[in-house]
């Protein structure tokens, strides 16, 4: 049996104009190194799974090979990976270990132009470290390029942000992430949904690693190599489109009975209560964005999903959706110290189904003033 390779491993980017959704990134980089303006020190900060690590191995080899045609004409030096050094700062956290990268850095390579040094999380060197660190962060040799990669920028002492050019990775956009995703399913030949991929993308919150091996996970279950919407939200433990959509057309109508039937079917399903009185509010929220057609493209989902959320808005009133909304946050805000939190949420929903009745009242009393 051959030895599998995960998706995130496999479809990782190679160069430059194959990362995703870092354009101004890559570009800065590619223009600083173009113009010979790359500082000695770089810090990649940004959330988990954006190419950090990948742009940070991507620079090394692109400045080591722009330092070979330079040196030898067209001709690229073999083995340009011995001048490229990765340090795990997680496990390599102390005065002595930073010491010992400050001798190596001393050294100037034996083949090639450039040594980088990449540190990856580098938050979690201690503070002695760090200033063990900093005379040699601001004025390395001429041959040593530092990149720093970290997940929590914060953890980072003034001293050492001072010294690095600061580059904030974003989270990478759902369309970004689908189109991705179809793309790798089209070269593995898997057929695929693409209310799945955007169900994926979501679940990923910005991370393309994360949604790739959410992808690996949904493929592997499948029998016949496909990613469709049932089996997705089946091995995501997601909760499906029409269950809030349903929900919302029986609060509009005030039918309580099947509100409380169709809570209770959710529940039995394994979805925990709190999460579903968030989804609602988030659903909510989306048919508000719907209400406009300008605001409607803030609307991630597929173009099917969004039909129907724009049907649905043209149906309901905005201040039952505002009201219900409200209901639905102060039930999310008073979850937690509920003593029985499925009456809890109970209670939101039935509140929520007399909003439409409460709005009328209201509206008359108004009217019996004026004329009163």
């Amino acid at each position: 049996m051959d030895n599998f390779v995960v998706s995130a491993r496999k479809y990782r980017p190679s160069s430059f104009g194959t990362v995703i959704g870092q354009e101004h990134i890559t570009t800065t980089l590619q223009n600083a190194i173009a113009n010979n303006q790359l500082a000695q020190a770089l810090l990649f900060c940004g959330p988990r799974g954006v190419g950090k690590t990948t742009c940070a191995r991507i620079l090394a080899k692109v400045i080591n090979e722009t330092a070979s045609k330079e040196n030898e004409g067209t001709v690229l030096e073999q083995n340009t990976s011995f001048n490229v050094y990765e340090l795990d700062a997680a496990s390599n956290n102390s005065v002595e270990d930073i010491r010992n990268l400050v001798d190596q850095v001393r050294y100037p390579p034996q083949r090639g132009k450039f040594k980088v040094y990449i540190i990856d999380e580098v938050h979690m060197l201690s503070n002695a470290a760090f200033n063990a660190f900093l005379k040699t962060l601001e004025e390395p040799p001429s041959y040593v390029i530092f990149i720093l990669a970290t997940t929590e920028k914060h953890k980072i002492i003034p001293t050492i942000l001072s010294r690095c050019q600061i580059f904030d990775f974003n989270r990478i956009q759902i369309t970004d992430i689908v189109q991705q995703l179809s793309q790798i399913c089209e070269q593995e030949n898997i057929s695929f949904e693409e209310e799945a991929l955007h169900l994926i993308a979501q679940k990923a919150d910005g991370a393309m690693r994360d949604a790739l091996s959410l992808f690996d996970m949904i493929v592997t279950f499948s029998p016949n190599r496909s990613v469709d919407y049932q089996t997705t939200i089946k091995n995501l433990h997601i909760l499906d489109y029409d269950y809030y959509f349903k929900a919302t057309e029986y609060l509009r109508l005030e039918d309580t009975a099947n509100v409380l039937l169709l809570f209770d079917e959710i529940l039995k399903k394994g979805f925990d209560a709190h999460n579903f009185i968030v989804g609602l509010c988030e659903h909510f929220r989306n048919l508000l964005v719907c209400k406009d057609a300008q605001t409607a493209n803030l609307l991630e989902v597929s173009e099917s999903v969004k039909a129907k959320y724009v049907e649905q808005a043209q149906q309901a009133e905005v201040s039952f959706l505002m009201t219900a909304l409200n209901i639905g946050n102060q039930c999310d805000l008073n979850y937690k110290s509920s003593k029985n939190q499925r009456l809890h949420t109970e209670i939101a929903l039935l509140k929520m189904c007399y909003v439409n009745s409460a709005i009328a009242l209201a509206k008359v009393d108004q009217e019996k003033k004026k004329t009163g």
